[in-house]
């Protein structure tokens, strides 16, 4: 189970109306600017603020940098200012296919398996991914072989071995692109959950406007660029006008 170590202006949605909070973000971007090496642009003066203990979501076409700065604010791809990108407490990444993170032969050694090197005791490790398991309702699964999984219980797999080991922000990359329908609602439906019983802060990549119905609000990129933040509804619309 792959999950990374991380290292705040916020803008609060309320009865559909945008106004900022005092609360110190939980994610901060400022002026972000990222190349490939080729020297393709792909952020530009990208900025942004994630309150924390919210549940936000980055809304944009293929190709706009939404899953680059996913990566950068998780450590996963360089970056020469990191004063640019900071997130505050521990990160949980979440891949967009879960076969590229899940190591392990069963649901509850894959859970467990980045608290090996945390020094935990036998109880503590047990406690962990019983708990996180319990959450992501998957805990009558903790012996199931992964393969014999569907690509939501793996998703949720994941989604747990981040939880397992307390992290404070959960960056999700895409998370429901290769699920169905019904299992795609469930899994935003648990993340909403999980934020709002947690204290957690979760950041969600998508394109997909249903799951915006979810989440406390969202930012729409373009281009590299942050051009639009706040309510949901709102973004979906002029994400929509965007494409016509």
């Amino acid at each position: 189970m792959a999950s990374v170590q991380g290292f705040s202006r916020s803008w609060l949605v309320t009865n559909k109306r945008e106004m900022t909070t005092s609360v110190s973000p939980a994610i901060t971007v400022r002026d972000l600017n990222f190349q490939w090496p080729n020297g393709k642009t792909v952020l530009d003066r990208c900025s942004l603020d994630v309150p924390r203990g919210e549940f936000w979501m980055l809304l944009g076409t293929n190709g706009c940098g939404k899953s680059t700065l996913l990566r950068l604010l998780a450590g996963l791809l360089p970056l020469a200012d990191r004063e640019a990108a900071q997130v505050a407490g521990r990160v949980g990444f979440v891949f967009q296919n879960p076969d590229h993170q899940l190591v392990m032969p069963t649901v509850g050694a894959d859970v467990a398996f980045g608290l090996v090197e945390q020094g935990l005791s036998y109880r503590e490790v047990r406690d962990r991914v019983e708990d996180a398991l319990t959450l992501v309702n998957l805990a009558h699964l903790i012996e199931r072989p992964i393969y014999a999984l569907s690509g939501g219980q793996k998703q949720r797999v994941a989604i747990a071995g981040a939880i397992a080991q307390h992290c404070d922000v959960l960056l999700l990359d895409e998370p429901t692109a290769l699920l169905d329908p019904e299992s795609q609602i469930d899994l935003v439906e648990r993340v909403r959950d999980i934020v709002r019983d947690r204290g957690m802060t979760a950041l969600w990549v998508t394109h997909r406007l249903d799951e915006l119905n979810y989440c406390n609000g969202a930012f729409l990129l373009e281009s590299g660029q942050t051009i639009d933040r706040g309510d949901p509804e709102r973004l979906k619309l002029r994400f929509l006008q965007g494409q016509t």
